[in-house]
């Protein structure tokens, strides 16, 4: 508990900062106080049986690893004598101690064998594994944790007792929460004395009138009261003050309902109301009282900073893969594969801080090393891909010898410090890819495809042209032949009596008219008339076809001559060259238009 009413004197002083403020920082945990908070958040029966505090306490100590910020834990030792009535009337509320245990307490030792006890148990071994010292305390955690923090053994404590302060803490972390956005609840005494204008000795001053676990505290005095008569004596004095004028200066307020009584002890009317633990109201008692309360807070009984103990806690101690498994299953009933997914991104991003850590003061004495130089090998191996996590710049990396771990995301500021060169090298294979990527050729863009209706009708064109020069071939062919001895060359033709060929193409049909006649005529006399007359040769190009449908030669009237050759083999009627090409052809254009369909 601590001090009554003293964490809302402190509100005004109250800062929330991020998780991250305790990067690289050594902080000593007050464990009861986190045991107390992760098992007030479910106090049924499953979740002790389920262990869900030894769950949160898990999660605490990753995010924490994480960072790099090496944690102690302290634990509470005997119940200090002070304390002895108020923790005995916590276990028994009717108990009533003797004037004599008033005066002389004497030091309790806590149950062992209880619940709470197996729960700090169960978490020192947790921590253990995680490489988390433990220190036992003589007595109080907190009063521990404060001396190591006003030693400068570590940067804050965690404890949500308020007495901390009056211990010699200098910053104390209340509370904290993870998960996104996660955050501290800090109070720091440097804001309070700025403040507040409340040094150590007016805070302990403040818990003797207040009350607490050392006092009952002064009957009719509240915290504003309390605090302008702390301030209007001053720091420095008021110690001695209250030790040698006791509580002479506190005054029954006029109007009070309770009547001002000659106290049995001295007779004073204006003595301060001071209710001991048998019910008797004596300044001399409450002077002695008050003496062993400032007593317990200047000198609690605690491991000294130069006691063994204390120095053992400062190492640094690995944690145990092994055996934080061996925990997990046993406790929590996890898998070592999902114990490994929890932790191993944390102890790895932990071992580039500290590598970071390591340039950064290898940097600061005038020694700027190369990555492949420095004596500790860095753990992160290459950067894989940039990524995003909850707004924050962050890369997915791969390690090198990280106990299993292959790949995780860690963020881009520590990659920065801690290896700036795997940041070139990626940009650097980025680079290079970009280039590669550019540098290839490129697929041609294909023309805009026409209409299906033009595609349709140009193939059909194309077809009309080979069945035509097929179709001309079978019905105008040249045989020429010798004949032997005293016989003459004849050519036996077939000749368009009226000297002109009308055809009309339409789809795969052609329709001519013709007139034929039949002469019998010498070499000499054939030869003649074939070079004044056009003769179609098989092996050319088709006719030339313009919009309108209509070849060439029907556009400019020129008279044809339909030459037929009278071979009875029909193979003798057309080329076999001719008859490959044109069967080529074919299946060339039907393929394009299967394709475009």
């Amino acid at each position: 508990m601590g001090v009554k009413n003293l964490w809302d004197i402190l509100e005004s002083c109250k800062k929330t900062l991020p998780l991250h403020h305790l990067q690289n920082k050594r902080v000593c945990i007050d464990l009861s106080c986190w045991i107390v908070q992760l098992q007030n958040v479910n106090k049924s029966h499953c979740a002790i049986k389920d262990k869900l505090y030894l769950r949160g306490l898990f999660h605490r100590l990753r995010a924490l690893t994480a960072l790099n910020c090496s944690l102690i834990f302290v634990t509470d030792g005997a119940i200090p004598a002070i304390k002895s009535s108020t923790y005995r009337k916590r276990l028994n509320p009717g108990n009533v101690l003797t004037q004599d245990e008033a005066i002389k307490p004497s030091s309790i030792r806590r149950n062992a064998g209880s619940e709470f006890s197996r729960m700090i148990k169960e978490a020192k071994v947790l921590g253990n594994a995680l490489g988390i010292p433990c220190l036992d305390g003589i007595e109080e955690a907190e009063a521990q944790c404060a001396l190591l923090n006003y030693e400068s053994f570590c940067d804050g404590c965690f404890t949500s007792d308020s007495d901390a302060f009056l211990f010699g803490a200098r910053t104390v972390y209340r509370d904290i929460c993870l998960g996104e956005g996660g955050y501290l609840v800090c109070y720091e005494m440097d804001d309070i004395e700025r403040k507040l204008g409340l040094g150590r000795n007016s805070l302990i001053t403040l818990a003797v009138i207040l009350g607490g676990d050392y006092s009952e505290g002064v009957y009719g005095l509240g915290r504003e009261s309390a605090c302008q008569i702390v301030k209007s004596i001053g720091d420095s004095a008021v110690l001695q003050w209250i030790a040698s004028e006791g509580f002479s200066f506190v005054k029954k307020q006029k109007g009070s309902k309770k009547q001002t009584e000659n106290d049995k002890c001295n007779g004073r009317e204006n003595a301060a109301e001071y209710k001991n633990p048998n019910g008797s109201k004596c300044p001399s008692l409450m002077k002695i009282q008050t003496l062993q309360v400032l007593n317990a807070y200047l000198k609690p009984k605690c491991h000294s900073a130069e006691s063994d103990a204390v120095q053992r806690i400062l190492a640094l101690y690995p944690y145990s893969r092994s055996q934080l498994q061996q925990i997990c299953t046993e406790f929590l009933d996890w898998p070592p594969e999902k114990t490994d997914e929890y932790i191993l991104p944390k102890i790895a991003e932990r071992e580039l801080r500290r590598f970071a850590n390591l340039r950064s003061t290898a940097s600061q004495v005038g020694v700027q090393l190369p990555l492949n130089e420095m004596p500790i090998k860095c753990p992160l191996s290459r950067i894989i891909k940039p990524r995003k996590v909850q707004g924050v710049d962050c890369f997915e990396v791969s390690w090198e010898e990280m106990d299993g771990l292959e790949t995780s995301i860690v963020p881009a500021d520590l990659v920065q410090r801690a290896c700036p060169e795997r940041i070139l090298e990626f940009q650097e294979r980025r680079a290079q890819g970009k280039k590669r990527n550019n540098t290839r050729p490129r697929r041609p863009r294909l023309e805009k495809t026409p209409p299906l209706g033009q595609i349709d009708q140009k193939l059909e064109d194309l077809l009309l042209e080979v069945d035509q020069e097929s179709s001309l071939a079978d019905d105008a062919t040249v045989l020429c032949g010798s004949v032997s001895g005293d016989d003459e060359s004849i050519a036996q033709i077939h000749v368009d009596s009226s000297i002109q060929t009308h055809s009309t193409w339409n789809g795969n049909s052609v329709n001519k008219g013709f007139a034929s006649g039949r002469a019998y005529c010498r070499e000499d006399d054939i030869l003649p008339a074939l070079s004044k007359a056009e003769v179609i040769d098989l092996t050319s190009p088709p006719p030339v076809r313009h919009a309108s449908g209509k070849s060439k030669h029907q556009d400019d009237n020129v008279e044809c001559i339909n030459v037929v050759e009278l071979s009875d083999s029909e193979n003798d009627m057309f080329s076999p060259e001719h008859i490959r090409r044109a069967r080529e052809l074919r299946m060339f254009i039907a393929g394009i238009k299967d394709n475009l369909y």
